[in-house]
């Protein structure tokens, strides 16, 4: 095809993408009506008096919210780590050639997956009802005092948030060439350095993003665990409406913080995808100027 060819069909398309934009004014109009309408709600919360705002700037910094607040971050910290380990491990596990650890990981991830987060809480916190005493060899322990509020929560989101790890390692690990590893091999490598210094690296880009997402989902789930009486966020500032009956002011303090909390996040994995993206963004932009390279090579030959 000719250069002038090709020229006509990119002014025919350009034409074809015009013709679906918008009028400018139109797209002035919508944004002057959205504005107002957000402009609008806000006053209408803003003066509302039932949101008590003097309660909500009043325990704010409370010294019971601050203290449920780091709750709730210690909470997902903890519970992330040991998901992202053992989602790692299972994810392993699944992609094995061993038959039974690649079942056994299946049917973790099935339950896990499969049974609400509140239940699988509910459940850790009344584990002494099925075992009242633990033991290992000759150790034994009432589980009372080993199924704390903290550890059943701990323990319940942590193996909860593994099983979605596990997918989506997997996922990851499965977006990476299988000839990097058969070339590691090839080099010598054994498949756990191979998988330790070419395909986890490399799965990254693709692990890091929904990680994202499942750190802030990690963030509101821990509010669940306000039902075994652990003493989070939320369920701190329940102590205190229950106390004052200050309800709706007391969940805009918890509505405040978590939102606060997971704006940062998103900041945070936006950055990320943007760093891991990068490389994507250069090879595209390779791509495009050997296209135009190539084009013009051909146009010449014409």
């Amino acid at each position: 095809m000719s250069s002038s060819a090709l020229n006509r069909t990119e002014d025919a398309l350009r034409d074809v993408k015009l013709a679906h934009v918008p009028f400018p004014l139109t797209r002035v109009a919508l944004w002057a009506i959205t504005l107002l309408v957000a402009l609008g709600f806000a006053y209408i919360v803003a003066v509302n008096p039932n949101f008590g705002w003097p309660v909500v700037g009043q325990y704010f910094f409370d010294p019971t919210v601050m203290q449920g607040l780091w709750v709730t971050l210690g909470l997902t910290v903890v519970a992330m780590i040991i998901g992202v380990v053992l989602g790692l491990i299972l994810a392993i596990a699944r992609m094995s050639q061993d038959r039974l650890a690649s079942s056994l990981a299946g049917l973790f991830i099935w339950f896990f997956r499969g049974t609400p987060l509140l239940v699988q809480l509910i459940f850790w916190y009344n584990m002494s009802t099925l075992f009242p005493r633990i033991s290992i060899g000759i150790a034994s322990w009432d589980t009372n005092d080993l199924i704390t509020p903290l550890t059943a929560a701990i323990v319940g989101l942590a193996l909860n948030e593994a099983a979605y790890m596990a997918e989506i390692i997997r996922g990851g690990l499965l977006s990476v060439d299988r000839g990097q590893a058969e070339t590691a091999q090839a080099f010598g490598m054994t498949k756990a350095r191979a998988l330790r210094r070419i395909i986890i690296p490399q799965a990254m880009k693709s692990i890091v993003p929904p990680t994202g997402n499942q750190l802030i989902s990690m963030i509101k789930a821990t509010s669940l665990v306000s039902v075994i009486a652990m003493a989070d966020l939320l369920y701190s500032v329940q102590s205190i409406y229950n106390r004052t009956f200050e309800i709706i002011p007391m969940l805009m303090v918890a509505v405040l913080w978590y939102l606060f909390i997971t704006s940062i996040l998103n900041v945070g994995q936006g950055a990320i995808e943007r760093y891991y993206n990068r490389g994507e963004r250069g090879a595209a932009t390779d791509r495009k100027k050997e296209n135009t390279i190539t084009a013009g090579a051909a146009d010449e030959r014409v």
